[in-house]
């Protein structure tokens, strides 16, 4: 028996370069175990996928311009089975836009409830929704300590960036011109928006990042220049601004290292380069669709990180079934696409 078992961990060991067989695991032996012995067996001659210090974490983006119910809970339920170390999103988590500090309570203690029943913690990212005012900073800012900040996860630098870094006077101007279109789209319908003056802001579609704010991650990236990757997060795309000279110096300073970009704000999916580096936009997670998009479709998104680079999985919210075969909390029957539903939604 000694003899079979240190032909099999010889096998092993080969193909695994682990040695044990034919007893259970004890805390100082391998996990993998076997009693095959010879050189034919009945799997693969690949290495386990256990590098150390792989891990992996988890995306979602949009709720808002109109939150469909249920959505939310259902991703974040779909989340707990995928079980990854951490959730980070990319922003637009309250429907916002409003100097109601009770209202603002509501939404924000609706929006922590169920993000708070995640197994893994949630890192908040503020979009235009969250930060449509100067009032709402503040609220963030009393909730959640501050609107741009980082942090470090096995050695991978996470960069979280505010692009409503607008001074409070202009923030406060584009509110009043944002609640003017609304109050027009409210009576017409959503394609009267590119006809208001709101439509036609460029801070509408492409966020600013202020000197101050560039200047601060410029640091954080000199003070961690062996990181294995760099990942930044954003909810608008903040190089598209046709003046933009801020973000640029955050990309210069980024230049000699591997990272990604995650944002949203248009509620569809893009995948694109820049600088030779992937540039992803994130379609929704409960935001409003328009059913013209063909990438309009609710998902969150695993990246799972390993000495060996990087690895992005986007999972269609309608894909991922409990062990029963059923969407978990109720998403049998919510619609995840509107082109599929057949409408706005």
């Amino acid at each position: 028996m000694a003899a079979i078992r240190l032909a099999g961990c010889l096998l092993a060991l080969s193909l695994f370069g682990v040695c044990a067989a034919g007893q259970p695991a004890g805390p100082d032996e391998p996990a993998f175990q076997h009693e095959i012995t010879g050189q034919a067996v009945p799997w693969t001659r690949h290495p386990f996928d256990d590098e150390p210090d792989k891990y992996t974490f988890a995306l979602f983006s949009d709720l808002t311009g109109g939150e469909r119910e249920g959505i939310f809970n259902v991703a974040i339920a779909q989340l707990n089975l995928l079980r990854p170390e951490f959730i980070v999103n990319v922003g637009d988590l309250i429907e916002g836009g409003t100097t109601d500090n009770a209202l603002l309570t509501t939404e924000w203690d609706s929006f922590d409830q169920r993000a708070g029943n995640a197994r893994a913690p949630v890192f908040h990212t503020g979009g235009n929704h969250d930060l449509t005012n100067p009032d709402m900073w503040q609220v963030f800012e009393q909730r959640y300590g501050r609107r741009y900040y980082y942090f470090i996860y096995k050695n991978t630098l996470f960069l979280v960036l505010d692009t409503e870094d607008n001074t409070a006077e202009f923030q406060q101007e584009i509110s009043g011109i944002r609640d003017e279109a609304l109050r027009r789209i409210d009576k017409e319908g959503w394609d009267v928006l590119p006809e208001t003056e709101y439509g036609k802001l460029v801070e509408r579609k492409s966020g600013r990042v202020s000197a101050e704010q560039a200047a601060y991650f410029r640091d954080v990236i000199a003070q961690n220049p062996h990181v294995r990757w760099t990942f930044v997060l954003m909810h608008k795309p903040a190089w598209e601004r046709p003046d933009e000279e801020n973000f640029s110096t955050v990309e210069a300073a980024l230049a000699g290292r591997p990272y990604t970009v995650f944002y949203g704000h248009v509620h569809s999916y893009l995948y694109e380069q820049r600088h030779g580096r992937d540039y992803i936009r994130l379609a929704t997670t409960g935001g409003v669709q328009s059913a013209d998009k063909d990438m309009a479709i609710d998902h969150v998104t695993l990246v799972t990180v390993s000495e060996s680079g990087v690895d992005i999985a986007n999972l269609r919210l309608s894909g991922i079934f409990d062990r029963s075969g059923k969407i978990p909390a109720g998403g049998e029957n919510l619609c995840f696409e509107a082109a599929v539903c057949g409408e706005q939604n």
